[in-house]
C-alpha cells in the first residue's frame, strides 16, 4: 500500500496514501513504527503518527511499503505546567501558557498535556510549535468583555500607511481578538491530538448575532503570516468562523479536524481570505456553515490590494452538514485563481460545489480556470452551483442585485470563467443536480461536466438551490444553465430527476455526449 509523508515536525509526522479513492482508504489497514504495532484498522487516506521525539529517525510499514523519516530539531521545550497552568476547567490559566509562549525559545515548542485549560485570547510568536497532548483541551472564556475590542485597521503613525488588524466578512471592521491570534508572524506549528475549544455553545456568542455592532472572535485568526501549519488537532465551537487565514501565505492544514453544531450562525470551518499557497488534505468538517470557503475581501479591499487566493490545494477531505462542502465567495473582489479540488467526499450538505458572486464585488473579481475532480457526494441537496445573484450585504435583496436587466459592465462588475466539473459521483440529490446563473451582462464563460454521475432521493425535499430573490423553491431539478456562453456534457448520466436532465436559458452554444 503506496504512501508518502505530507508533513514532519518535532514530535508528529503525517502520511497520505497513493490512491484514488475519495478521503476512506478501498481497505483498512494497520501501521507499524520501527517494528512495533502502531495504528490498528485505519480506515482514511490521510492517517498520523503523534508523540514522537525531536531528532529521532523512524521507519513506518504499511504491509509490504515502508519508508522512514527523520523528526525535526527544537531548540527546547517548556511545559506551560512550569509556568503555573492547572487545567482543572475553572482556573483562568491564561497567564501562565502565555507566559509558556512568551518564554519559549526560538525554535522550541511549548508542551500543553492532558487537562482542561480554561483561558482568555491567545497570541502566538514566530519560530515556535504548539504541541496539544491527546485529552489536553484550551477551553475558551465565556466572558465577552474578557475579549479585546481590535480596530479594522490602523495608521502607521510616521508613515500614515494602512495596517489591517481584523477583518469581517471581507471588510476592515472592529472585532473582538479571536481565541488563538497571530499577526506578522512565521514558522508557526500547533500540532497534536488536542482540542482548541472556543466554548460558544455554552457563551452568548451565538445570541443575536444580526445585531451585532463588532465581529466576534475567530477560533483561530493569522493575520499577514507565513509558513503556518496546524496538525491533528480538533477546533470547535468557535464564536463564528472557525480558522481564518488573512493575507498569509504557506499554511498548511493537515489531518484535523473542524466541529460546530449544525445550528450555529456563521461558524465556517476555514476562509482563507487574500492567501497564497494553502492546502487542505485530510480534514473533516461538520459544521453550521459553509466547510471550506475561499475568500479575497469584499469590494475596497479587492480594488486597494488587488491580493487574490492563489495556489490553494483541497485533497482527501471529508465535509459533512455544511451549507456549502467547498465554496468560493462571496467575499471574492480580489480574485480566485489556481485551485484545485481532488479527491473528496461530500455528505448531508446543502451544496456540494458552490461558487457565490454578486454585483458589486469589483472588476478584479475573478475566477477561471478552475478545476474540481474525483469527488463523492452522497445525500448533498444541490451538488454544483454558481450564482450571480448571491443576496448578501445590507443591500443583497436590492434591485442592483437581483435585478435580471443587463447593467453596464465596469470595475463593479465581477466576472467567472471556465469551470471542469469531472469524475464524480452524486447520490441521493434533492433540490437540483446543478444551478447556474450568471449575470445578463455578464454571462458565465464555460461550464465543463465530465464522467458524471446524479440520482436522486425518491422522498426528496424542495427549496432553493441558490441563494437569491425572485426563483422557485426546485425539487428534483436537473442541470439548469441561465446566462452561460458555453455548456459542455460528455458522459453525464441521471436518474430520478423530474423535468428534463438538461435545461438551458440565455447560453449561446451547447455539447452533449
Amino acid at each position: 500500500m503506496k504512501f508518502h509523508i505530507l508533513y514532519v515536525s518535532s514530535v508528529s509526522a503525517c502520511f497520505e496514501l497513493e490512491n484514488t479513492s475519495p478521503y476512506y482508504a478501498e481497505e483498512a489497514f494497520d501501521v507499524t513504527v520501527n517494528g512495533a504495532p502502531a495504528l490498528k484498522g485505519v480506515r482514511t487516506n490521510v492517517f498520523s503518527l503523534f508523540d514522537l521525539c525531536p531528532g529521532t529517525e523512524y521507519l513506518v510499514t504499511i504491509g509490504e511499503d515502508c519508508l522512514s523519516f527523520t523528526t525535526l530539531t527544537e531548540t527546547g521545550c517548556v511545559s506551560v505546567r512550569d509556568f503555573g497552568a492547572v487545567g482543572d476547567g475553572v482556573t483562568d490559566d491564561t497567564d501562565a501558557i502565555q507566559s509558556a509562549i512568551h518564554l519559549c525559545p526560538k525554535g522550541g515548542r511549548v508542551l500543553v498535556p492532558a487537562g482542561t485549560y480554561y483561558v482568555r485570547p491567545l497570541v502566538l510568536k514566530s519560530h515556535m510549535t504548539l504541541e496539544l497532548k491527546e485529552n489536553a483541551i484550551l477551553l475558551a472564556d465565556t466572558c465577552e468583555e474578557h475579549y479585546p475590542l481590535l480596530p479594522g485597521e490602523i495608521h502607521d503613525a510616521a508613515s500614515g500607511k494602512e495596517i489591517q488588524v481584523s477583518s469581517w466578512e471581507g471588510n476592515p471592521f472592529p472585532c473582538r481578538q479571536s481565541f488563538i491570534s497571530a499577526h506578522f508572524a512565521e514558522d508557526i506549528a500547533i500540532v497534536g491530538q488536542g482540542i482548541l475549544d472556543g466554548n460558544a455553545v455554552n457563551s452568548t456568542w451565538w445570541n443575536n448575532v444580526k445585531q451585532r455592532k463588532i465581529g466576534r472572535p475567530k477560533l483561530v485568526f493569522f493575520n499577514q503570516c507565513e509558513n503556518i501549519c496546524f496538525h491533528g488537532i480538533l477546533g470547535r465551537n468557535s464564536a463564528c468562523w472557525n480558522f481564518h487565514p488573512f493575507f498569509s501565505k504557506h499554511v498548511y492544514f493537515y489531518n484535523i479536524a473542524v466541529e460546530a453544531p449544525k445550528d450555529s450562525p456563521n461558524t465556517d470551518g476555514t476562509d482563507p481570505e487574500s492567501c497564497d499557497d494553502v492546502r487542505y488534505i485530510g480534514v473533516r468538517f461538520s459544521v453550521g456553515d459553509d466547510a471550506i470557503a475561499i475568500k479575497s475581501g469584499k469590494m475596497y479591499m479587492g480594488m486597494k490590494y488587488q491580493t487574490p487566493a492563489t495556489n490553494h490545494l483541497v485533497r482527501n477531505c471529508l465535509m459533512e452538514y455544511a451549507h456549502g462542502a467547498m465554496v468560493l465567495g462571496s467575499e471574492m473582489s480580489g480574485g480566485v485563481k489556481d485551485l484545485t479540488v481532488s479527491q473528496c467526499y461530500f455528505k448531508h450538505t446543502d451544496r456540494g460545489l458552490r461558487i457565490k458572486t454578486r454585483r458589486g464585488r469589483g472588476k478584479y473579481a475573478v475566477i477561471d480556470g478552475v478545476e474540481f475532480s474525483n469527488i463523492k457526494m452522497d445525500n448533498v441537496m444541490a451538488p454544483l452551483v454558481m450564482n450571480m445573484y448571491y443576496f448578501c450585504d445590507p443591500d443583497g435583496h436590492e434591485e442592483i442585485v437581483w435585478s435580471k436587466e443587463p447593467h453596464p459592465v465596469d470595475d463593479t462588475t465581477p466576472y467567472l470563467g471556465s469551470f471542469l466539473f469531472r469524475d464524480m459521483d452524486c447520490t441521493d440529490c434533492e433540490w437540483a443536480a446543478g444551478y447556474f446563473y450568471g449575470l445578463t451582462e455578464q454571462p458565465i464563460g464555460s461550464v465543463t461536466i465530465e464522467n458524471v454521475n446524479f440520482t436522486f432521493k425518491e422522498d426528496a425535499s424542495t427549496g432553493r438551490p441558490a441563494m437569491m430573490d425572485y426563483i422557485e423553491n426546485e425539487c428534483k431539478r436537473g442541470l439548469y444553465f441561465n446566462c452561460v456562453r458555453k455548456v459542455s456534457l460528455k458522459n453525464v448520466t441521471m436518474s430520478g430527476q423530474d423535468g428534463d436532465r438538461l435545461i438551458t436559458v440565455n447560453v449561446d452554444e451547447v455539447t452533449d455526449e
